[in-house]
């Protein structure tokens, strides 16, 4: 059963950093591409940034070289380097893998303060 699992959010403050980890289980972890996306209250879920299973990374532009994605393919995780917070990085990030359907994580909060 496919499972993923988000931890390292927190509160921190503007200009701050923090490195979220997202463990999977119940697949070839390094088959696959994973994303991290992330929803803000009262807002949609966003895409963040993604890693293919070969390490192309990808970025949206909000988050664009202030964020960094990487892969540890012999822990089965992904992680989401995140400097230079800004309050409007607050929000809950999830990260995704498509196998045979979608799968979500339950999410980890991150919240900046300015």
């Amino acid at each position: 059963q496919v499972q993923l699992v988000e931890s390292g959010g927190g509160l921190v403050q503007a200009g701050g950093s923090l490195r979220l980890s997202c463990a999977a289980s119940g697949f070839t972890f390094s088959s696959y591409g994973i994303n991290w996306a992330r929803q803000a209250p009262g807002n949609q879920r966003e895409w963040v940034a993604g890693i293919t299973s070969i390490g192309v990374t990808n970025y949206a532009d909000s988050v664009k070289g202030r964020f960094t994605i990487s892969r540890d393919n012999a822990k089965n995780t992904v992680y989401l380097q995140m400097n230079s917070l800004e309050p409007e990085d607050t929000a809950v990030y999830y990260c995704r893998v498509f196998t045979t359907r979608l799968y979500w994580g339950q999410g980890t909060q991150v919240t900046v303060s300015s």
